[in-house]
């Protein structure tokens, strides 16, 4: 897309040599020969660079600067300006302008700074795109859900956003942890700022506090230069400790001090480092059995669990399938360019009743490879990994099942597995629904369908 310039200048001969000139470097030109002229165009048409004199009738140049910054101030300016004003071209530039040029215009000098003007103002504009997508995609109403208890988990996710507070998200490996610590982050006043993740479980002792809290030049084997680390690089924003319960007790020690003063020292330093971070840390692990083991410091867990955020399995939340699936399909098939219409009712059938151990992730791997598999329009059972459709047939049928049609079969079964599950719990309908892999309102609408007493 070629670029548009307006180029502001009173005198004709100079006028027809900037508009010729920048015409044949490929750029889209239009001109006027006073600044009330250029605003007027500024508004009109769609302008990415104004050149403009200083000295003309009317409004000079630096005036001219001012109100097209109120007009557009993504809009770049350059100023041109006659021996012995540069003062006035400093005042241009604390006013907004990309840059100013003295006259007699060097026309080589000119082509270098217009680009690297609308250079910039590209750069700009693609990071706030990129910021903007960024932030579409990690907002709380696009996470998927269909579940109660999903809702409860963004819900409170989204009152810790608006704080400073530190969090901690628990959940099985696959459940989407890290997700939500995005969310927050985009979601709090810190969004514009850097969001930086560490995974604790994939590094050694050593290399974890290195990378936690940089390391000086000589630290170290290989230490060859000063590193920052996540702490420093996240000052102002976020940091995602992934895995937290897999830091080591010493590194648990300094992890606390930076969480409690804001400051750190380097590997192999002395310098103490000030920081601002908001710390989101999220684990697999059972915190309070490490506790009792001495494992895990119990200072350092009550200071990151100030907020506790606990994602459920996907097979606590099986109400979540649907949705996801959908999500997934229609992901999936754009990314593979398959035109592919959703599930048959026997293949939601096979990934309801499977338990997922690795949960969203897992769920979502066995989506991706039934839409690049499947020869249809439709993801059947035939799609799916065998290892689902073998818990189809797993379970054994109650014994009066000879005889009766499949849909009957098939109901007085969920009514015995239900039934079973209550008398298990002693009716406790919570307890029979993780049992049963269903929501509690997805049983108590079985429970009214069955007529079944508690």
């Amino acid at each position: 897309m070629k670029h548009t310039i307006l180029v502001i200048e009173d005198e004709a001969p100079q006028l027809r040599t900037l508009t010729g000139f920048l015409k044949k470097q490929g750029f889209v030109v239009i001109w006027s020969t006073s600044g009330i002229e250029g605003l007027r165009k500024t508004r009109e048409q769609s302008v990415d660079l104004v050149l403009t004199d200083y000295q003309m009738p009317g409004k000079n140049g630096l005036e001219t600067l001012m109100e097209i910054k109120t007009i557009n101030p993504e809009i770049a300016v350059i100023l041109m300006t006659a021996h012995g004003t540069e003062e006035i071209a400093v005042q241009a530039m604390k006013e907004g302008a990309f840059d100013y040029l003295t006259k007699p215009i060097d026309l080589d000098e000119l082509e270098m700074v217009v680009r690297k003007a609308l250079e910039r103002k590209q750069l700009v504009s693609e990071n706030q795109e990129l910021r903007h997508q960024l932030e579409e995609r990690y907002r709380f109403h696009e996470i998927i859900s269909g579940s109660a208890e999903m809702e409860e988990v963004i819900n409170i996710a989204g009152r810790a956003a608006r704080s400073r507070a530190t969090v901690l998200i628990r959940g099985e490996s696959g459940t989407g942890k890290e997700l939500i610590a995005r969310a927050i982050h985009y979601a709090s006043p810190r969004k514009n700022a850097t969001f930086i993740a560490v995974n604790c479980a994939a590094l050694s002792e050593n290399l974890l506090e290195s990378e936690l809290f940089g390391h000086e030049r000589g630290a170290f084997t290989d230490a060859d230069k000063q590193r920052k680390g996540r702490f420093e690089q996240a000052d102002g924003g976020t940091l995602f400790i992934d895995e937290v319960g897999d830091i080591s007790v010493s590194a648990q020690v300094k992890l606390l001090r930076a969480l409690q003063e804001q400051e750190f020292q380097r590997v192999g330093g002395n310098e103490t480092i000030h920081v601002d971070v908001r710390v989101i840390a999220a684990t697999s692990k059972k915190l309070e059995e490490m506790m009792s083991q001495g494992s895990f410091r119990e200072d350092l867990f009550y200071r990151l669990n100030v907020i506790s955020i606990e994602i459920p399995a996907l097979r606590e939340r099986k109400d979540d399938i649907p949705p996801l699936t959908s999500h997934f399909i229609n992901k999936y098939a754009g990314e593979n360019d398959r035109k592919i219409e959703g599930v048959s009712r026997e293949a939601m059938d096979v990934l309801m009743k499977y338990d997922y151990p690795g949960n969203v992730r897992e769920l979502e791997n066995t989506i991706e490879r039934a839409v690049v598999m499947t020869r249809g329009t439709l993801i059947i059972t035939e799609d799916l990994p065998i290892h689902l459709r073998s818990v189809q047939s797993e379970g054994n049928l109650p014994h009066d099942a000879e005889g009766r049609s499949l849909p009957e079969t098939l109901e007085n079964l969920e009514r015995h597995l239900i039934t079973d599950a209550l008398a298990k719990t002693g009716g406790n309908q919570t307890k029979a629904a993780k049992i049963l892999g269903l929501s509690e309102r997805n049983l108590r609408y079985r429970l009214k369908k069955y007529g079944t007493k508690t």
